[in-house]
Protein backbone atom coordinates (compact mmCIF):
# COMPACT_ATOMS: atom_id res chain seq x y z
CA UNK A 1 0.00 0.00 0.00
CA UNK A 2 1.15 3.24 -0.37
CA UNK A 3 2.52 5.82 2.11
CA UNK A 4 1.55 9.22 2.34
CA UNK A 5 1.93 12.54 4.49
CA UNK A 6 -0.98 15.06 4.83
CA UNK A 7 0.45 18.63 5.47
CA UNK A 8 -2.15 21.11 7.23
CA UNK A 9 -2.71 24.08 8.70
CA UNK A 10 -5.87 24.56 10.44
CA UNK A 11 -9.22 22.72 10.99
CA UNK A 12 -8.04 19.67 8.84
CA UNK A 13 -11.49 18.55 7.24
CA UNK A 14 -9.59 17.51 4.07
CA UNK A 15 -7.86 15.45 6.13
CA UNK A 16 -10.50 13.79 7.99
CA UNK A 17 -11.95 13.45 4.90
CA UNK A 18 -9.24 11.21 3.38
CA UNK A 19 -8.97 9.04 6.51
CA UNK A 20 -12.43 8.16 6.52
CA UNK A 21 -12.33 7.19 2.33
CA UNK A 22 -8.68 6.52 1.62
CA UNK A 23 -7.09 5.37 4.78
CA UNK A 24 -6.17 1.64 4.78
CA UNK A 25 -8.37 1.24 1.99
CA UNK A 26 -6.02 2.14 -0.92
CA UNK A 27 -3.34 4.34 0.82
CA UNK A 28 -1.63 4.01 4.41
CA UNK A 29 -1.47 7.63 5.94
CA UNK A 30 1.53 7.74 8.27
CA UNK A 31 2.29 10.96 8.81
CA UNK A 32 0.65 14.12 9.39
CA UNK A 33 2.62 17.66 9.93
CA UNK A 34 0.86 21.19 10.94
CA UNK A 35 2.86 23.81 10.87
CA UNK A 36 0.24 25.25 13.25
CA UNK A 37 0.48 24.02 17.11
CA UNK A 38 -3.63 24.79 17.34
CA UNK A 39 -4.40 22.97 14.33
CA UNK A 40 -8.22 21.96 15.00
CA UNK A 41 -7.03 19.28 12.40
CA UNK A 42 -4.71 17.45 15.03
CA UNK A 43 -7.53 15.68 16.23
CA UNK A 44 -8.14 13.41 13.41
CA UNK A 45 -4.54 12.03 13.50
CA UNK A 46 -5.12 11.33 17.08
CA UNK A 47 -8.45 9.83 16.22
CA UNK A 48 -6.71 7.54 13.80
CA UNK A 49 -3.41 6.95 15.93
CA UNK A 50 -1.46 8.71 13.43
CA UNK A 51 1.96 10.56 13.74
CA UNK A 52 1.21 14.29 13.90
CA UNK A 53 4.46 16.54 13.80
CA UNK A 54 4.01 19.87 14.88
CA UNK A 55 6.38 22.38 13.15
CA UNK A 56 6.18 25.54 14.01
CA UNK A 57 6.67 27.71 10.99
CA UNK A 58 6.58 30.81 13.84
CA UNK A 59 9.75 29.20 15.04
CA UNK A 60 11.37 29.56 11.94
CA UNK A 61 13.13 32.98 11.05
CA UNK A 62 13.95 31.44 7.11
CA UNK A 63 11.68 29.66 5.35
CA UNK A 64 14.05 27.19 3.92
CA UNK A 65 15.08 26.61 7.38
CA UNK A 66 11.24 25.73 7.61
CA UNK A 67 11.34 23.75 4.78
CA UNK A 68 13.95 21.67 5.35
CA UNK A 69 12.82 20.77 8.41
CA UNK A 70 9.96 19.10 6.67
CA UNK A 71 11.86 17.75 4.28
CA UNK A 72 13.85 15.99 7.14
CA UNK A 73 10.70 14.64 8.79
CA UNK A 74 9.00 13.32 5.38
CA UNK A 75 12.23 11.51 4.17
CA UNK A 76 12.23 9.24 7.86
CA UNK A 77 8.62 7.99 6.40
CA UNK A 78 9.60 6.78 2.89
CA UNK A 79 6.30 8.76 1.98
CA UNK A 80 5.52 7.89 -2.03
CA UNK A 81 3.17 11.30 -1.75
CA UNK A 82 2.75 14.50 0.45
CA UNK A 83 -0.26 15.90 0.44
CA UNK A 84 -1.01 19.60 1.17
CA UNK A 85 -4.23 19.91 1.95
CA UNK A 86 -4.97 23.39 3.46
CA UNK A 87 -1.36 23.34 4.38
CA UNK A 88 -0.93 27.55 4.25
CA UNK A 89 2.48 28.21 3.12
CA UNK A 90 4.55 29.12 0.51
CA UNK A 91 7.17 26.20 0.28
CA UNK A 92 10.70 27.03 -1.29
CA UNK A 93 12.41 24.90 -3.59
CA UNK A 94 14.34 23.13 -0.68
CA UNK A 95 11.15 21.82 -0.28
CA UNK A 96 9.45 21.48 -4.15
CA UNK A 97 13.19 20.18 -5.09
CA UNK A 98 12.91 17.28 -2.83
CA UNK A 99 9.81 15.99 -1.84
CA UNK A 100 6.97 14.17 -4.57
CA UNK A 101 3.55 16.65 -3.62
CA UNK A 102 0.43 17.47 -4.80
CA UNK A 103 -1.51 20.66 -3.45
CA UNK A 104 -5.05 21.35 -2.81
CA UNK A 105 -6.64 24.84 -4.40
CA UNK A 106 -9.68 26.56 -4.12
CA UNK A 107 -10.02 27.89 -7.65
CA UNK A 108 -9.59 27.01 -11.39
CA UNK A 109 -6.27 27.31 -11.98
CA UNK A 110 -4.24 29.35 -13.87
CA UNK A 111 -6.98 32.11 -12.17
CA UNK A 112 -6.56 33.18 -8.87
CA UNK A 113 -3.34 31.67 -7.64
CA UNK A 114 -2.50 32.34 -3.98
CA UNK A 115 -4.91 33.58 -1.01
CA UNK A 116 -8.19 34.30 -0.55
CA UNK A 117 -9.19 32.34 -4.25
CA UNK A 118 -12.29 31.72 -2.84
CA UNK A 119 -13.40 35.14 -1.97
CA UNK A 120 -11.38 36.26 -5.42
CA UNK A 121 -13.27 34.00 -7.54
CA UNK A 122 -16.31 34.47 -5.97
CA UNK A 123 -16.39 37.98 -6.24
CA UNK A 124 -15.41 37.89 -10.00
CA UNK A 125 -17.23 37.91 -13.48
CA UNK A 126 -16.73 34.34 -14.03
CA UNK A 127 -20.01 32.13 -13.91
CA UNK A 128 -17.60 29.08 -12.84
CA UNK A 129 -15.64 29.04 -9.83
CA UNK A 130 -14.12 25.62 -8.57
CA UNK A 131 -10.95 23.69 -7.26
CA UNK A 132 -7.81 21.89 -8.49
CA UNK A 133 -5.55 19.76 -7.27
CA UNK A 134 -2.14 20.12 -8.97
CA UNK A 135 1.06 18.97 -8.23
CA UNK A 136 3.87 20.85 -6.42
CA UNK A 137 6.67 22.78 -7.93
CA UNK A 138 8.68 26.07 -6.87
CA UNK A 139 6.58 28.55 -8.89
CA UNK A 140 3.29 29.18 -6.82
CA UNK A 141 -0.42 27.50 -7.84
CA UNK A 142 1.40 26.75 -11.37
CA UNK A 143 2.18 23.08 -11.23
CA UNK A 144 0.76 20.64 -14.17
CA UNK A 145 -3.27 20.17 -13.16
CA UNK A 146 -4.36 16.45 -11.99
CA UNK A 147 -7.78 17.32 -10.96
CA UNK A 148 -10.14 20.17 -11.44
CA UNK A 149 -13.64 20.26 -10.32
CA UNK A 150 -16.29 23.37 -11.61
CA UNK A 151 -19.38 24.78 -10.00
CA UNK A 152 -21.53 26.98 -11.41
CA UNK A 153 -21.84 30.43 -9.18
CA UNK A 154 -25.27 31.61 -10.87
CA UNK A 155 -27.37 32.27 -7.96
CA UNK A 156 -25.45 31.82 -5.29
CA UNK A 157 -24.54 33.46 -1.86
CA UNK A 158 -20.99 33.62 -0.65
CA UNK A 159 -21.77 30.80 1.94
CA UNK A 160 -23.66 28.40 -0.39
CA UNK A 161 -20.79 28.68 -2.72
CA UNK A 162 -18.18 28.47 0.13
CA UNK A 163 -19.77 24.81 1.21
CA UNK A 164 -20.05 24.15 -2.37
CA UNK A 165 -16.56 24.44 -2.41
CA UNK A 166 -15.55 22.43 0.56
CA UNK A 167 -17.60 19.53 -0.36
CA UNK A 168 -16.11 19.32 -4.25
CA UNK A 169 -12.58 19.90 -2.45
CA UNK A 170 -12.82 16.79 -0.42
CA UNK A 171 -13.47 14.71 -3.39
CA UNK A 172 -10.93 16.13 -6.15
CA UNK A 173 -8.26 15.95 -3.48
CA UNK A 174 -9.35 12.19 -2.95
CA UNK A 175 -9.62 11.25 -6.68
CA UNK A 176 -5.86 13.38 -7.06
CA UNK A 177 -4.30 11.18 -4.82
CA UNK A 178 -5.29 7.90 -6.59
CA UNK A 179 -4.55 9.77 -10.12
CA UNK A 180 -1.12 10.59 -9.05
CA UNK A 181 -0.31 7.02 -7.59
CA UNK A 182 -2.09 5.41 -9.81
CA UNK A 183 -4.20 2.86 -7.66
Amino acid sequence: MKKIAILFSGAGSNLAYILEHLHQKKVEVVLTISNNPNAKGIKYAKKYNIPCVIIDSKAFALREDFDNALVEEIQKHSIDLSVLAGFMRILTPVFTDNIKSINLHPSLLPKFKGLKAIERTYKSDDEFGGVSVHWVNSELDAGEIIVQKQISKVGLSFDEYLEQIKTIEKIALCEAIEKSLLI
